[in-house]
């Protein structure tokens, strides 16, 4: 109930995920292959911290139930 108002900290990060991928797929297919692979590790990298995030707090929420 408390955490009703409370920002999701990866929710902002999701969007410049989605943002980061459309761009490679544009740069792609502009033939930019190169440019595409660097904004494509971003993202993976990006995507790495959402799961961390989501990871930890999944395991706050776990502890809080016991």
């Amino acid at each position: 109930m408390f955490g009703l108002f409370k920002s999701n900290p990866t929710k902002k990060m999701r969007k410049e995920l989605e943002r980061l991928q459309e761009k490679a797929m544009q740069m792609q297919r502009n033939g930019d292959i190169r440019g595409s692979s660097f904004v494509s590790q971003e993202a993976d990298e990006l995507w790495q911290k959402i799961q961390a995030i989501e990871a930890q707090q999944k395991a706050q929420a776990k502890s809080l139930k016991r």
